[in-house]
């Protein structure tokens, strides 16, 4: 099994709102189904909000810890990231990549990852379906608060308190799953070739330890941008996993770093 991240940076134009790229979409929809046919690997495909979910997060002031968001901008980014998350399905299907949309609140409770709701996810995968999910605004009010006596704390995936909510990146969840199913590997499509040694630099970091420098956000990127990406990667290589970081506007990069192990990116090997 391989997992996926379409970045919404390559999906979208994040410069202007609610702005799709459907050209680059397809691309990345028919190498994904190429994949999955001719190397017979199951996929399952994570992807960003970018102008989408990221615009209205923006507006609401709407972050990844659990807080009391504005319930109108919970609606918002829910609604734009639906909205996204069907143009992407649409795609995928007409290049024969057979999506099967799982949105984050069908394996997360709260900010607790569901195991048995991921195997499921593996198992469609594992049938020749695509699982497709994506970050999102989760709701985590309807938990109850912690007890005096030592229940569930929110160290233990539980918000402390009714009514907050929190925005869930593809990043991390790209880290749940793989904690979860332990892929073969784990691929980052991002609008840049990998990590640079400096955000200036034309110097491409080929292999990345797990300290990996950690690149400047963009502004504006409630989910942290490239710092949370390398982050999660860091996670995922612990764990095993390699971490591939490539150029989604070049999905043969996709293909090669699957089929042929040589790619052109930044290399984050399993460790475990």
């Amino acid at each position: 099994m391989i997992l996926v991240k379409l970045g919404g940076s390559v999906i979208t134009d994040k410069s202007v709102p609610l702005s799709f790229r459907r050209e680059a979409v397809s691309g990345l929809a028919g190498s994904i189904s190429g994949m999955m046919r001719e190397a017979g690997e199951s996929v399952i495909v994570v992807h960003g909000g970018g102008s989408f979910g990221h615009h209205y997060s923006t507006i609401y002031d709407m972050h990844t810890k659990p807080d009391t968001y504005d319930m109108e901008g919970v609606a918002a980014v829910k609604n734009s990231m639906v909205k996204l998350n069907g143009m992407i399905l649409g795609i995928f299907l007409d290049e024969g990549a057979l999506p099967h949309c799982c949105p984050p609140s069908v394996f997360i409770h709260g900010n607790c990852p569901v195991p048995d709701r991921m195997a499921e996810m593996a198992r469609v995968a594992d049938a020749g379906m695509c699982p497709v999910t994506f970050g999102d605004a989760i709701w985590c009010g309807s938990q109850d608060p912690p007890t005096k006596d030592g229940s569930p704390t929110a160290d233990d995936c539980h918000c402390m308190n009714r009514g907050m909510s929190y925005i869930l990146s593809g990043d991390r969840i790209m880290a749940i799953l793989s904690e979860a199913l332990r892929p073969r590997m784990a691929i980052f499509a991002m609008d840049v070739d990998g990590l640079y040694t400096s955000p200036d630099s034309g110097s491409l970091i080929p292999e990345a330890g797990g300290h990996a420098a950690i690149i400047s956000q963009r502004e504006g990127d409630v989910t942290g941008g490239m710092e949370r990406k390398v982050r999660e990667a860091a996670k995922i290589s612990k764990g095993g996993v390699d971490v591939f970081f490539v150029n989604g506007n070049k999905p043969g990069r996709i293909t090669a770093a699957v089929t042929q192990g040589s790619f052109e990116g930044t290399l984050f090997r399993g460790s475990a």
